[in-house]
């Protein structure tokens, strides 16, 4: 007197959804902080930051 077996695919169809979505959360994550890290610029002398307001604003007159 058994009702009707309980099919197992939409359990293990949802975990491998979930399992998919949060490993591409974590390698988001993981490469947002690698670019940021890599993204490290040193500090502009005043020579260099004068060149570059100067074509800045050159570029803006045209």
């Amino acid at each position: 007197m058994s009702g009707k077996p309980k099919s197992m695919v939409l359990g293990v169809v949802g975990a491998a959804v979930f399992a998919g979505l949060g490993r591409m959360v974590l390698q988001r994550i993981l490469a947002d902080r690698a670019a940021r890290d890599r993204m490290v610029t040193p500090p502009l002398d005043a020579e260099t930051r004068a060149k570059i307001s100067e074509a800045l604003r050159g570029a803006r007159r045209r």
